[in-house]
Parts: C-alpha cells; sequence; structure tokens
C-alpha cells in the first residue's frame, strides 16, 4: 500500500513509460494520419490547408515530413529529440491556427501534442537507439 502511494518513481518504470508513450503516439499518428496522407497525397496537394501561407503543396509536405519521417525515427527512438520538435510544431499549428476558434471537440490535436511535447521533454528512454547508443 506504501508504494501505491508513494510519489518515487524508478529508473525502469520511468524508461517503460517513456517507451509506452513513445510507441503508442508513433504508431497511433503514423497508421491514422500520416500513411493516409502518404496514400491520398494526389488528393489532397491542391486543398490541404495552408495555416502558414506556404501553399497548398508545402504545407502538406511538412505535414507529411512530421508525420512520418520523424514518427518513424521517434517510434525507433532514434534522434528523439530532434525529430519531436517538427511533430510538436505541426501539432502546434494544428491545435492553436488550424483549430482556433473551432468551437468542436479539438481533443485529438491536444493529445498529441501532449503527447510528443512529453517526449520532448523526457527524451527517448533507455529501451530506445539513443539509449542503446549511450546518448
Amino acid at each position: 500500500m506504501k508504494r501505491l502511494l508513494s510519489t518515487a518513481c524508478s529508473e525502469t518504470a520511468f524508461n517503460i513509460a517513456v517507451l509506452v508513450i513513445r510507441v503508442t503516439f508513433g504508431a497511433m499518428l503514423l497508421i491514422n494520419h500520416g500513411i493516409d496522407k502518404l496514400k491520398h497525397f494526389a488528393e489532397k496537394q491542391s486543398s490541404f490547408p495552408d495555416p502558414l501561407h506556404l501553399g497548398h503543396m508545402p504545407s502538406l509536405m511538412l505535414a507529411l515530413f512530421a508525420e512520418v519521417f520523424c514518427t518513424v525515427f521517434l517510434i525507433l527512438g532514434l534522434f528523439t529529440r530532434l525529430m519531436a520538435i517538427p511533430v510538436v510544431i505541426n501539432f502546434a499549428v494544428i491545435v492553436f491556427v488550424v483549430n482556433k476558434g473551432y468551437t468542436g471537440p479539438a481533443e485529438t490535436g491536444v493529445l498529441y501534442l501532449a503527447g510528443f511535447f512529453s517526449v520532448l521533454l523526457m527524451g527517448p528512454g533507455k529501451y530506445s537507439i539513443d539509449g542503446a547508443m549511450g546518448k
């Protein structure tokens, strides 16, 4: 009972938690959003949201970079903090620019932002390629 109420965290528990967050959020983003954008690239390239006024195609390519390329590296735990930055920026834009003023549920963007921001702060953990290389 004493352990259940403790605020202490073992190093193993922390590393397992980081692994679960990294792989779960990464796999969900890749499967549910990244691969879909990749499959339907031709249809989306002229109508993709352009919140930063870069153009539809560059906006789609930046989203693809974050949601596919960076996410694969995050799942593996390779260059974790560096790869988390574009994903966090992607979801910050989604939450604060694209969904600004939207009164419907925007939980998905906020959850991804929170999950990947946590990975950015915590790093890859021991159970990652970065951890195996001793970074």
